[in-house]
């Protein structure tokens, strides 16, 4: 056998180790997460991207994590995430994102790998103590973005259609639609005006 084959299978051993590990890392995340929630997952998801941080043409381009609000690069680091495009896009915990912070200091995000999810029906609720509203549904409580429960006009009792990760627990949930308990008046119709969002640019 020629010293090329040998380098050759020697390559192919080492592709198939590094894919067993990517495997084997991926299924201990999930394992870990039922103990320890979601927030610790995606934190722990996002530390093991390859961090990317791309300087052209003197704008900076980072990756990261949604996590229900921010988006979390593999250093840890925290970017908040405009709760109108967040609400806007229908982010769901674990999706992959684009920040590109501009010379001028903008933040521009952009999803880029959406996460499997499914739909899940529920109920508008308020927490007793902080009277912030939140989603029951499928024996869990889910955090909401204000900007999507202010759009839809969405009171307590109201019947909510959430979006969730398929494959991981998530604390927060993106919200699709409210049907409303009670017929709402002409007034809470939602409008174009109630629908400001954070324009994203095209990367």
């Amino acid at each position: 056998m020629t010293d090329s084959s040998n380098k050759n299978d020697k390559l192919v051993t080492i592709k198939q180790l590094i894919e067993g590990a990517k495997e084997n890392i991926s299924t201990a995340l999930h394992m870990l997460s039922q103990f320890t929630g979601s927030a610790d997952f995606i934190q722990d998801k996002a530390a093991h991207m390859p961090h990317t941080e791309v300087a052209a043409s003197s704008e900076r381009i980072l990756e990261g994590l949604f996590n229900g609000q921010h988006m979390i690069d593999a250093g840890g680091k925290v970017y908040t995430v405009p709760a109108n495009y967040a609400s806007k896009s229908k982010l769901v915990e674990g999706d992959r994102m684009k920040l590109t912070i501009t010379p001028d200091g903008k933040f521009m995000y952009k999803q880029i790998a959406p996460v499997p999810r499914k739909r899940i029906v529920g109920t508008l609720i308020k927490d007793p103590l902080t009277k912030e509203f939140q989603a029951s549904a499928e024996g869990n409580v889910y955090h909401i973005l204000i900007a999507s429960i202010t759009y839809f006009k969405g009171e307590e009792g109201d019947e909510i259609v959430l979006l969730v990760p398929q494959d991981h627990p998530a604390k927060w949930a993106a919200v699709e639609n409210i049907i409303h308990s009670k017929p709402p008046s002409f007034s809470q119709a939602p409008d174009a005006s109630a629908a400001t969002v954070v324009e994203e640019k095209k990367i």
